[in-house]
């Protein structure tokens, strides 16, 4: 009679019993063993060390002359940096927003202090072509022959079938001479 009660003690009911904790365990070491399985899978997505490296290249800028242009390959892309005369400077600054097709100042599209050089990616926005630069086109910046869209001393897109501006890359100075992109 004893046992009868002990069991329908409701105190007794609310204890865990020992087989609960058994499949708690064990439950918890499989999902523990499935993370340490699906985590090499996991770590391979990672980019290689050779992508790493690709991620960011530094340029010296001491050899190019006011008013040249170079350019430079980042991540498979062209880069182009473009050492721009104070004239081309005025030019770009006076050129009203509602004129833009993607307005966008030029103060934006350039480091305070450092609006001499305009560091974009050489992609058009169209279609992916490379625009042609050495004041080119209508307005003295790029020009995609491809397409026929014109970009000026901003790299803002003017004319043609280009939707929105050539690309800003990340991108600081390391000193009056060095840039470093990504």
């Amino acid at each position: 009679m004893s046992d009868q009660s002990n069991s329908a003690n409701p105190a007794n009911l609310a204890q865990p019993e020992r087989r609960d904790f058994m499949i708690l365990t064990a439950q918890a070491m499989a999902g523990l063993g499935a993370a340490a399985a699906i985590w090499p899978f996991v770590d391979s997505m990672n980019p290689a060390a050779d992508t790493l490296a690709l991620a960011s290249t530094e340029v010296d800028l001491s050899a190019v002359a006011e008013g040249q242009e170079i350019k430079v390959m980042w991540r498979g892309k062209p880069v182009f940096i473009r050492h721009r005369s104070a004239a081309q400077i005025e030019e770009a600054k006076a050129v009203p927003l509602t004129d833009l097709p993607d307005p966008e100042a030029d103060s934006a599209r350039v480091k305070e202090g450092k609006e001499q050089w305009l560091v974009m990616v050489g992609v058009c926005t169209h279609l992916g072509c490379v625009p042609v630069g050495n004041e080119a086109g209508d307005y003295k910046g790029w020009f995609c022959p491809c397409h026929g869209s014109h970009y000026d001393t901003s790299g803002r897109i003017r004319k043609g079938p280009a939707p929105k501006n050539l690309a800003i890359p990340e991108y600081s100075f390391l000193s009056d001479t060095t840039v470093r992109i990504g």
